[in-house]
């Protein structure tokens, strides 16, 4: 059972050796009954170490970047929230009125505290995972997929940003006695700087390697990730009055995205290398335009014409893949982490749908609206009651699909 020599085991002493055996078989099925059968440590300190070893280390190990498409779902569900609830001048009032009574402040504000609570554990596990280790990050930065996912947790920290309630606005923008700026520029440069790092290792290697790393053999709707976080990136400079950054990133994010999703159109090597466990990632072909959409919308200052059709392109999108549930067929006979990856891009086309009622201003526009955030809600609702009752498939069982187990591209 333990994997140490003969000589290095007898000078261990009788707690260490029961830890050894933890850590060498904590991944095999018997793990639970082999920690039955072990003695009871000699102090409590070495029962916690029993436990931390048995228990926490596995659970750092799997974590990879996949999971926070948890955060990302609930952060922009959060920023639904906060759109819906603002009050603005159309010519529906009272639908708007009954709207925000359907939605009341206090869950909002127990959304946006989860949101908050989510995405910080999760950041604090994956840190914990990229010190204890540091080569499955490495693996994971260099993957075609995995590399993706990264762009998440950065992207999710700048939607719990603009979904900010507004007595922390306060907070974030009040000056203290010794500073004279607010937290929220200084957060925004704290969250954007990791995915400026990501585009010039992800788009500068498109251009300059070989073929190990061309775009047609590597791109995948999971990269399409990148394209929204330099959008998500642009709306929020947008919204602090920063247009020319706004600009820069908007320019950053599009022409990369026609570039990305001409090749994906094409059914190229590259979009085809998925398993079928992660068939929804697809959704985020229609959130790419949406967050477009969004951030033209607060560069611009009005739902222009521009963002129709950035808005129309990405309905379309969602339409033509709701129409093929054979597509997603073998991705939902069991749940996992990867029916998260629907819950983000509908919720960004119903922030979306909510602009474009703000702008025209018609009953049509409102329905669509109202249709779009209740499946939003409703199947970020689901996939909550999933999860949780899911807990241990996700957490503790092994996942092999869903861990990146795809072929490495060095």
């Amino acid at each position: 059972m333990s994997i140490l020599p003969n000589r290095q085991q007898e000078s261990l002493s009788p707690s260490q050796k029961e830890i050894e055996v933890v850590v060498v078989d904590v991944n095999n099925d018997h793990s639970r009954i082999l920690l039955q059968q072990i003695p009871a440590a000699n102090s409590r300190d070495d029962n916690m170490f029993i436990v931390i070893k048995a228990f926490v280390l596995p659970v750092l190990a799997k974590i990879h970047a996949g999971y926070f498409r948890i955060s990302l779902s609930l952060c922009s569900q959060a920023l639904l929230w906060k759109i819906l609830m603002e009050p603005t001048d159309d010519s529906f009032p009272a639908f708007r009125r009954k709207l925000q009574i359907m939605l009341p402040s206090t869950g909002f504000i127990l959304l946006w505290s989860l949101s908050l609570v989510t995405l910080a554990s999760l950041s604090l596990l994956y840190i914990l995972h990229w010190i204890l280790y540091n080569d499955l990050v490495k693996n994971e930065f260099l993957h075609h997929v995995g590399v993706n996912y990264l762009f998440a947790p950065w992207i999710s920290w700048l939607l719990l940003l603009q979904s900010t309630p507004a007595p922390w606005l306060l907070f974030f923008n009040k000056p203290t006695s010794t500073i004279n700026y607010s937290c929220y520029p200084v957060l925004y440069w704290i969250f954007i700087l990791p995915i400026l790092i990501l585009d010039i290792k992800i788009y500068g290697q498109w251009f300059t390697k070989g073929k190990k790393r061309v775009l047609s053999g590597m791109a995948n709707p999971t990269s399409q990730l990148s394209v929204i976080g330099n959008l998500v990136a642009a709306r929020a400079a947008a919204e602090m009055g920063w247009f020319e950054t706004a600009i820069c990133m908007f320019s950053l994010g599009m022409i990369h995205y026609l570039v990305l999703f001409v090749t994906l159109y094409q059914r190229l090597p590259g979009s085809n290398s998925l398993p079928s466990m992660l068939r929804p990632v697809f959704f985020l072909f229609f959130a790419a335009p949406s967050m477009a959409s969004l951030a033209r919308d607060s560069i611009s200052g009005n739902f222009d014409c521009s963002s129709k059709m950035l808005f129309f392109l990405s309905l379309f999108l969602f339409i033509s893949l709701i129409c093929r549930p054979a597509l997603f067929k073998k991705s939902m006979k069991k749940f996992n982490l990867a029916w998260w990856a629907y819950s983000f891009p509908i919720t960004a086309m119903a922030i979306a749908s909510t602009k474009y009622a703000q702008e025209v201003k018609t009953g049509s526009a409102h329905l669509l609206m109202l249709l779009l955030s209740a499946i939003s809600v409703l199947v970020s609702s689901a996939l909550m009651v999933f999860t949780a009752l899911h807990t241990n498939s996700i957490v503790l069982h092994k996942d092999q699909e869903l861990d990146h187990h795809l072929p490495q591209q060095q």
